[in-house]
C-alpha cells in the first residue's frame, strides 16, 4: 500500500468513527456466535465494531482475529472493524493481518500507538488523566478512549476538554441509552458501548433480535 493510499484509508476510517460515533464493543463470544451477534449490530444501524482482545489467555489472540476476518468477510465495507485490548505491538501486527481497521487500548503505551500509525492503522490508546491524554496526543493518537468514565461522568469531559480542546475523546465504560447523549453534548466525538449493548444474557439465549432493538435505540439516542 503506498503513502497516499494509506493517508486515504486513515482519513476514511477517521470519518467513519466521527459520523457514526458508536463503537459496539465485542468481548468474548463463541466462534459460532459472532456473525450473528455482528449482523443484528449492523441491523440495528451499528457501523462500528471492536473485538476484544483477552490479556488473560494470549493464547486466543489467534481466535479473536479469527472473528475480526470473519466479521470483515461477513460485511465488508458495511462496517469499520477494530481490535481492542491492544496491549503490545504483536497484537497490532495480529490485528492488522486480520484487516483491523482500527487498534483500541485500555492504556497509554507510546510504542503501541506510535506503531499502530506507522504501518496505516487508526489508533485510540484509553486514558484518564489530562497528563495520559496529552501524552497520547502527542505521540500520534487519532482519538482518545477516557475509560473508565463511569467512575465520573460527563462532568469530567467538560473539565479536561477546556484545557484540552483538541483531544477527540470518546466515552466508554458505563455508556447506554441514558447517558450517551449526556457525554457527546460534553464534547465526546463518540462512545463505546460493550456488555449493555453486546449482552452475554442475549447470545446465550440466542435473543439476537434483542441486540438488535438495543442497537436501534442507541443510535437513535445521537440522531
Amino acid at each position: 500500500m503506498s503513502e497516499k493510499q494509506i493517508i486515504e484509508r486513515e482519513k476514511k476510517i477517521i470519518n467513519c468513527i466521527l459520523e457514526n460515533k458508536i463503537t459496539a464493543i465485542i468481548r468474548g463470544v463463541e466462534e459460532s456466535k459472532i456473525s450473528k451477534v455482528a449482523e443484528a449490530l449492523y441491523r440495528g444501524g451499528i457501523k462500528l465494531v471492536e473485538v476484544t482482545f483477552n490479556m488473560s489467555a494470549p493464547h486466543l489472540d489467534q481466535a479473536v482475529a479469527k472473528q475480526i476476518t470473519m466479521i470483515k468477510e461477513l460485511l465488508g465495507d458495511k462496517i469499520t472493524i477494530g481490535a481492542g485490548t491492544v496491549m503490545t505491538t504483536e497484537q497490532v501486527d495480529i490485528a492488522n493481518a486480520a484487516h483491523a481497521d482500527f487498534i483500541v487500548s485500555p492504556n497509554t503505551d507510546e510504542e503501541v500507538i506510535r506503531y499502530t500509525k506507522e504501518i496505516g492503522l487508526v489508533s485510540i490508546p484509553g486514558a484518564f488523566t489530562a497528563s495520559e491524554i496529552a501524552t497520547a496526543q502527542r505521540a500520534g493518537a487519532n482519538f482518545i478512549k477516557v475509560f473508565p468514565i463511569s467512575v465520573c461522568g460527563e462532568a469530567y469531559i467538560k473539565a479536561i476538554k477546556a484545557p484540552l480542546s483538541e483531544a477527540r475523546l470518546i466515552a466508554v465504560g458505563g455508556v447506554d441509552e441514558t447517558n450517551i447523549r449526556k457525554f457527546l453534548d460534553a464534547g465526546c466525538i463518540g462512545v463505546g458501548v460493550g456488555g449493555k449493548l453486546v449482552s452475554k444474557n442475549n447470545i446465550a439465549d440466542g435473543q439476537f433480535s434483542e441486540i438488535e432493538e438495543t442497537a436501534r435505540r442507541l443510535v437513535a439516542c445521537i440522531k
